[in-house]
Order: structure tokens, then C-alpha cells, then sequence
């Protein structure tokens, strides 16, 4: 009896476990925008993200985003406040999902380095509100470089190597009911080849991993980027 009390809970961690399949290629399909109001330095930006588990079909998050941007005069810096909807689903058959609303602080802080790399900082503070959890809050660090391949300038019919790697970082460990999490939440290191369409419009593929303290998984990743 004692060995079954012990065996049962082993083997259904080990069943949880094999149902997350880190070798599975999941698929990411995303739209950002950003506009100026006017001639003003204000702006709008957001993005829609629709990400799987697999390339398509098991939902991992719906992300809803959008923000108002102010970008003070003769700087290149940009600033955002924006807020976040998140619907997170589990891996495999289980159609449930937990519901984040998420707010937001952001820097960005694009520099070229010569005459075809194009580097951007961006700094993102969250504010978030966990279905089922203590509010939390997270730090964000990306840098990201875009290489012009077969011309100098970001500019129409421009082919471009797009790369980032992005660090979270947990603002606090205790999340509610006993449960913690690590100080260190994710990192993402992304590779992916661009094309800009129209000076404005551009669309990128390529391949994103994610990693935690548990796991770590590929996705796939196709994005168009579009200055209204």
C-alpha cells in the first residue's frame, strides 16, 4: 500500500511532464502598428498575437495590446503607456484558459551603428493582474539589431537578418495561495530573415526560443510590422 501511495503521484507527474512537448514546434503570428497623431509628438502603437503550442490549433495566448506613445522633440527615444489582455491556454486537449490584464511601461531607444546595423533598446515595466493570483509585476530588457543585407537603408524591397534576445524578470517570488515563482522568469533569443514591402510596411520569419527554469521550446514566428 505504501509503495502504491508513492508510485501513483510519480507517475502522474511523469504523465504532466510528457504532455508538455518541448520537441513540438509551436507557431507565433503577430501584427504590430504604430501611428503619429499628426504632426504632434504623440502616437498610437499596439500589436495582436496569436500563439500556439504547435504551429496552429492549441492555443498557448491570445495577446491583445495597445498603448499611447510620446516621442519629445529632437530625441529619438520613445516612451509608451499601454495595456495588455492575455488569454493563456495549457498544453494539449485541456481548452481552458486563465485571463491576465497586464499594464505597461516602455522606453524604446533605437541607435545605427554604422551603415547598414540598426540597433533598438527597449526597456518594459509591467503592471499584472493574474487570474488567481497575487497582483505582480515583471522587468523587461530586449535588444534588438536589424542588418540591411542588399541595401544600405531600411527602406522598399530591402532584405534584412533580424535578431533580439529578450530577458524577464520577475518583480517578486510569492504569487498568491503559497505558490513562488523565480526571480528569473523567461529569456527569448530570436533569428528571423525580413523584407520590407513598402518603407512602412515590412513582414519578418523566423525562428524564436523560449526558455524557463522548467522548459524550453522553439516557435515559429511570422510578424508584419506596418507604420500607419
Amino acid at each position: 500500500m505504501r509503495i502504491l501511495l508513492f508510485a501513483v503521484p510519480l507517475l502522474l507527474s511523469k504523465v504532466a511532464v510528457s504532455q508538455f512537448d518541448e520537441g513540438k514546434l509551436g507557431g507565433w503570428y503577430m501584427y504590430f502598428f504604430n501611428t503619429t497623431i499628426k504632426e504632434s509628438p504623440w502616437g498610437i502603437q499596439g500589436d495582436v498575437q496569436y500563439r500556439n503550442w504547435n504551429i496552429m490549433g492549441d492555443l498557448e495566448q491570445l495577446l491583445l495590446r495597445g498603448g499611447v506613445t510620446y516621442k519629445p522633440k529632437n530625441t529619438s527615444i520613445k516612451f509608451t503607456l499601454g495595456y495588455g489582455h492575455v488569454n493563456t491556454g495549457a498544453m494539449g486537449s485541456n481548452n481552458g484558459t486563465d485571463v491576465e490584464s497586464r499594464i505597461y511601461q516602455e522606453a524604446l531607444f533605437p541607435v545605427k551603428i554604422g551603415e547598414r546595423f540598426y540597433m533598438t533598446h527597449r526597456f518594459r515595466y509591467e503592471q499584472r493582474f493574474v487570474e488567481f493570483q497575487d497582483f505582480r509585476t515583471r522587468y523587461r530588457y530586449n535588444l534588438f539589431l536589424n542588418v540591411a543585407l542588399n541595401k544600405k537603408e531600411m527602406e522598399k524591397n530591402t532584405f534584412y537578418l533580424a535578431l533580439y534576445d529578450e530577458i524577464f524578470i520577475n518583480g517578486q517570488r510569492n504569487i498568491g495561495d503559497g505558490s513562488t515563482v523565480e526571480i528569473f522568469d523567461r529569456n527569448r533569443f530570436y533569428l528571423a530573415l525580413g523584407f520590407m514591402i513598402l518603407d512602412n510596411l515590412k513582414i519578418q520569419g523566423g525562428i524564436m526560443n523560449q526558455t524557463t527554469n522548467s522548459w524550453k521550446k522553439n516557435q515559429l514566428q511570422l510578424s508584419l510590422h506596418h507604420k500607419i
